[in-house]
């Protein structure tokens, strides 16, 4: 059960990482495969980014800490397991 909880965060981890590296390379947002990972990101970074009170920044920072967030989470439920 910890492998499976640990795999779970851990691949949301990386999804959202991705997410951040093709934010800095020149892709096509109408491909199938990124739509499908921005829609799926989208569902957890879009309430950090309406809860940060600098939405004018240089830079985002709401993947930093969803991955924050997420391994914060991670670590209770592997601890309630």
């Amino acid at each position: 059960m910890r492998w499976i909880v640990n795999n779970v965060f851990q691949l949301i981890q990386l999804l959202v990482l991705v997410r951040v590296i093709l934010s800095w390379i020149p892709h096509d947002p109408y491909n199938h495969y990124i739509q499908t990972l921005y829609n799926f990101t989208d569902i957890i970074l879009k309430p950090i980014r309406e809860f940060l009170p600098f939405h004018n920044a240089p830079f985002d920072v709401s993947p930093i800490i969803a991955i924050f967030i997420i391994d914060f989470v991670k670590n209770i439920l592997l601890n309630l397991v």
